[in-house]
């Protein structure tokens, strides 16, 4: 491992954001170091044991926050200590309107407002990518997405345009203390978003609307954690008040360009034979 003090560590460096902001970060010709718990550093939130060779010799973290709360402050301590004087964190637009949704996202965006320095949170409303590489992918394949979402729109967001968003705010100065929300393009029911991959995919996929009972018995029959399945209800409820609907305009501002809209996303999910 190298020792570059203006190396960025980036967490989560194997999913759906880490990943591309990898690939982004490299094509700008930035150093990077990619950590998870099967990456190419080795770093787990719940071996603390792991938190100073990935961080050690780095300047900037791309933190995706642990679903326990407790490991933030402690992170983010350590990192200071070890040199680390940016931080961008990834989390959930409307947090603060959706109560108990993520602890763990709540400490960790805590831990930064503490430390004082160098901290930019992006708080991003539902990829693009949760239709195609997990959440949604299978009932999409199944014939059936069903959820408590009624008719409330979402500005559903790709994946590439965090990972550029989170590129721009780690090298560039000027975001220090800023909260950004970032949305796609335009608000889409999950009807329209369904109906939209159903016929470019070419496939019979139909959106049924859920009551948060219904959808609770479902995923707990499914063999969902009873935790998980009350923070899904608790953000499906702060969706269906209209919390994140509205889009925003921060992709353009901060990268001077549009983001990638909907049908495009599907289009080239379709060309790669997502929902074959």
């Amino acid at each position: 491992m190298t020792n570059n003090a203006n190396e960025i560590l980036v967490l989560g460096g194997t999913g759906k954001t880490g990943r591309r902001l990898v690939r982004t970060l490299r094509a700008m010709g930035r150093s990077v170091r990619p950590a998870s718990r099967s990456g190419e550093v080795r770093f787990d939130w719940e071996q603390p044991t792991t938190w100073q060779s990935a961080v050690a010799g780095t300047s900037a973290v791309y933190l995706i926050a642990p679903e326990d709360p407790a490991p933030a402050n402690d992170f983010v301590a350590q990192a200071v200590k070890l040199g680390v004087r940016r931080f961008v964190m990834l989390s959930g637009r409307g947090l603060d309107k959706l109560g108990d949704f993520s602890p763990g996202m709540v400490a960790a965006e805590q831990a930064l407002r503490d430390f004082g320095g160098g901290w930019t949170i992006i708080r991003a409303n539902n990829f693009n990518q949760n239709f195609d590489e997990d959440t949604w992918r299978q009932p999409l394949l199944d014939g059936r997405l069903a959820l408590p979402i009624g008719t409330a729109p979402e500005p559903f967001i790709d994946a590439q345009d965090i990972a550029d968003v989170a590129a721009t705010l780690l090298t560039s100065d000027g975001h220090h203390g800023q909260v950004y929300d970032l949305s796609g393009p335009q608000a889409l029911t999950f009807g329209e978003a369904v109906a939209t991959i159903a016929q470019a995919a070419g496939r019979s996929i139909k959106y049924v609307e859920l009551t948060p009972e219904e959808y609770r018995a479902e995923l707990i029959a499914e063999g969902c954690p009873e935790a998980v399945a009350t923070a899904l209800n608790i953000m499906f409820a702060g969706m269906r008040a209209g919390h994140l609907a509205k889009p925003t305009n921060a992709v353009r501002e901060l990268l001077g360009r549009d983001p990638i809209d909907f049908g495009s996303y599907v289009a080239r999910a379709v060309a790669a034979g997502t929902w074959s």
